[in-house]
C-alpha cells in the first residue's frame, strides 16, 4: 500500500473519499480485448470442456456466457451442457497479470492511497482529488 498522502489529503472538512474498483469478468474482458471477434459471443474461461465429459471449473465467464446461467466456479461440463456453442478457453495467467499491472499502475497514480487486493480489484484513497459531491 502506498502510504505516502498528498499535502492535504485528509481533514476534518475534506472527508476521506474511497473507491473500490473491481473488475468484473476480467480474465473474458481481457480475451475479448486481444480478440476482438469474440466480442458479443458466449466466453468461459477454466478447464477443458471436452464435449461436455471435462473435468474442472469455469474462472470466469463474459456477460454473454451468464445470459446461459454459467458462473465462476460451475463444473466445465455443466457449463458445456448449458452453453456448447461458447468459446472455451484455458486461463492465461501471464497475460492477465500483465495487463492488471498495467491498469493497477494507472490507478496508483490517481490515489492518495492504494491497495491491490486481487489480479481485479482495488482500492483507491482519491480524497483529494476534488469534489465529489456529483458522484
Amino acid at each position: 500500500m502506498n502510504e505516502t498522502l498528498r499535502p492535504g489529503a485528509h481533514t476534518r472538512d475534506c472527508p476521506r473519499i474511497v473507491m473500490h474498483v473491481d473488475m468484473d469478468s476480467f480474465f473474458a474482458s481481457v480475451e475479448v480485448r486481444e480478440h476482438p471477434d469474440l466480442a458479443g459471443k458466449p466466453v468461459v474461461i477454466g478447464a477443458d470442456p471436452m464435449k461436455g465429459e471435462g473435468r474442472g471449473v469455469v474462472c470466469t465467464c463474459s456477460y454473454e456466457a451468464r445470459k446461459y446461467g454459467i458462473h465462476s466456479a460451475m463444473a466445465i461440463s455443466r457449463a458445456y451442457r448449458l452453453c456448447p456453442d461458447a468459446v472455451f478457453l484455458s486461463p492465461r495467467y501471464r497475460l492477465y497479470s500483465e495487463v492488471s499491472d498495467r491498469i493497477m499502475a494507472i490507478l496508483k497514480g490517481y490515489a492518495d492511497r492504494f491497495q491491490q487486493v486481487s489480479i481485479d480489484e482495488a482500492y483507491l484513497d482519491v480524497s483529494t482529488l476534488g469534489n465529489f459531491t456529483w458522484a
